[in-house]
C-alpha cells in the first residue's frame, strides 16, 4: 500500500535531540551502502550471515563454518540493520525518522535503545514461528520500526501527519494513517502463505507493532499521558505547536 509518512505536527517536549533515532538511521544507511558495495555472491553470504534465518534461530540447522559470524540468536538483532533494496530502506528510515524521536522523546534515549531492539527481536521471533524450518533470511528494521509505531499509535493518535498517499500529499491524524497500516498488515497476513507474501514478512511486522503497543506503556516516563490525555485536540491546536519534522520541511 503506497503510504508513507512524511512530516508530523509533534514537538519534542523532554529531549533536545533524538539521537538515537538519528544514530539508528545512519547505522542502517552504512550498512546499506556497504552491502552495495559488494558482489551478488559476496552480498548473499552477509544477508546469509547477519539475517535471520528461522531454521539457524531454532537450532534446527547451522550455517557453514565460512559463512556462520554470529550465533544464531544474535541475528535477531543484527538482521535489523540489512535491508534488501533502496526502496526498503527509504520507506523503513522514513517511518522512523517521522515517528521515531516522539517514542525517543516519551521514554529517554536509553530506554528507547531497549525497546527497539526487543521491538525488532519479538518481530523477528514472531515471523521465524510461522516456518521454523525455513531457510529464507529475514532482514530489514520493519519488525522494530512496526514497535515504534504502535507506540506512537498509543501515544499521540490525534498528531497531524503529512502523508504520501499513493501521488497526493495530504494530512490526516495519526490514529488513521496508522490505523490503515496496521489493518493492512492485518489482512496481508492472513492472505500471505507461511506468513510471507510478496518477499514481505508480515507477521513480523504484526509482531513489532503489538510489542510496541505493550512496551510503551511500562516504559514511556511516568509523567508521558497515553492518547494525547490533556493535549489539545486537533481544533483546538496552540499558536506554539507550529514545529513541522520532515526531510522536506524546515523549523522555524
Amino acid at each position: 500500500m503506497a503510504i508513507l509518512p512524511l512530516a508530523d505536527n509533534n514537538p519534542l517536549r523532554h529531549i533536545r535531540d533524538p539521537f538515537v533515532t538519528w544514530a539508528i538511521i545512519f547505522a542502517c544507511i552504512m550498512v546499506f551502502l556497504y552491502q552495495a558495495t559488494l558482489g551478488e555472491r559476496a552480498a548473499a553470504i552477509f544477508v546469509h550471515a547477519f539475517g535471520a534465518i528461522p531454521t539457524v534461530v531454532f537450532g534446527n540447522a547451522r550455517l557453514p563454518a565460512e559463512i556462520a559470524e554470529l550465533p544464531g540468536w544474535a541475528t535477531l538483532v543484527s538482521s535489523m540493520f540489512l535491508h534488501g533494496g533502496v526502496m526498503h530502506l527509504v520507506g523503513n528510515m522514513l517511518f522512523l525518522w517521522v515517528l521515531g524521536d516522539n517514542v525517543e522523546d516519551a521514554m529517554g534515549h536509553a530506554r528507547f535503545v531497549v525497546f527497539y531492539l526487543a521491538c525488532g527481536v519479538v518481530a523477528a521471533l514472531a515471523h521465524a514461528a510461522t516456518d521454523t524450518v525455513s531457510e529464507i533470511p529475514m532482514i530489514g528494521a520493519s519488525g522494530a520500526i512496526s514497535g515504534v509505531i504502535g507506540a506512537y499509535l498509543l501515544l499521540h493518535p490525534r498528531a497531524s501527519i503529512k502523508t504520501l498517499v499513493w501521488v497526493f500529499i495530504i494530512e490526516l491524524p495519526a490514529w488513521v494513517v496508522l490505523g490503515i497500516w496496521a489493518v493492512f498488515q492485518f489482512i496481508s497476513a492472513l492472505m500471505a502463505t507461511g506468513g510471507v507474501g510478496g518477499g514481505v514478512a508480515w507477521w513480523a511486522h504484526i509482531g513489532g507493532l503489538v510489542a510496541g503497543l505493550v512496551l510503551i506503556v511500562p516504559m514511556r516516563r511516568k509523567h508521558v499521558p497515553l492518547l494525547d490525555r490533556g493535549s489539545p485536540g486537533p481544533g483546538r491546536r496552540t499558536p506554539k505547536i507550529t514545529m513541522r519534522k520532515g526531510p522536506w520541511s524546515r523549523r522555524p
